[in-house]
């Protein structure tokens, strides 16, 4: 029995990756996997119970009391529950953005998120997004990708997406916000940013989200046997593996 077909995406912040990936899987029909959203998850409960993020053993307690869902209806969107609550709505702020960091580069936080990231994506062929999907969590998924894009794209991006509920951020902010995370995931001991030696890397800087997901289609869809003469199943096409791309 083959075991499922992973495809991982790993790239800094505003590089395109989350919106690239959850179309990735809508149009395959695999299982979506955002391990942001999980440190994220973990951070909330950590900032809820006030504790020093400076500490280590605080910090890992936190991730080990956490039990972190992941819930993707028919339409490809996720949502993240945080010990049963619903908490995708509050993952996002720029308050928990600048301090999730300091949760992420906690080794025993990320063994235990690397463990349940691996249930998750050994149970249905899936798309993994991230920063260590490629080189920790699945050093050996069947594809592998690494999307990146200019600091000002970057930037720019984040703003736009920021700025329809926070009208008053400054881009300013924004660029030294990403410069912080850019470092801290790069620099960070245990399971750093950095680029797989076999993963395909891409250049999203002047390419629409469109244009980023038809590239990884083409590149994945090979390895699958077309879907036009397969039955219809719930939640769309399955796609059938193929023994040889």
């Amino acid at each position: 029995m083959k075991r499922s077909f992973i495809v991982a995406i790993d790239g800094p912040a505003g590089s395109g990756k989350s919106t690239v990936a959850k179309n990735v899987a809508k149009k395959m029909n695999f299982l979506y996997i955002d391990t942001g959203a999980m440190y994220r998850a973990v951070t909330l409960k950590a900032l809820r119970e006030k504790i020093n993020l400076n500490d280590a053993d605080a910090v890992a307690d936190v991730a080990r009391r956490s039990k972190v869902g992941l819930n993707t209806n028919n339409k490809g969107r996720q949502r993240i529950f945080l010990n049963g609550e619903d908490v995708t709505g509050k993952i996002r702020t720029p308050e928990l953005t600048r301090c999730v960091a300091f949760i992420a580069r906690v080794k025993r936080v990320r063994e235990h998120m690397v463990k349940l990231q691996r249930k998750l994506g050994e149970s249905a062929d899936s798309v993994l997004e991230g920063r260590d999907i490629g080189t920790v969590v699945f050093p050996d998924a069947d594809i592998k990708f690494y999307l990146d894009a200019s600091f000002k794209e970057r930037t720019m991006r984040r703003f736009k997406e920021l700025k329809a509920s926070k009208p008053d951020i400054r881009l300013r902010d924004i660029a030294n916000d990403l410069k912080v995370r850019d470092r801290k995931d790069i620099t960070r001991k245990y399971a750093p940013l950095k680029k797989a030696g076999d993963a395909i890397c891409i250049d999203t800087t002047r390419l629409s989200i469109e244009e980023v997901t038809d590239k990884l289609l083409g590149i994945i869809k090979p390895y699958f046997v077309p879907p036009a003469f397969l039955r219809k199943q719930e939640g769309g096409t399955k796609y059938a593996r193929r023994a040889d791309p």
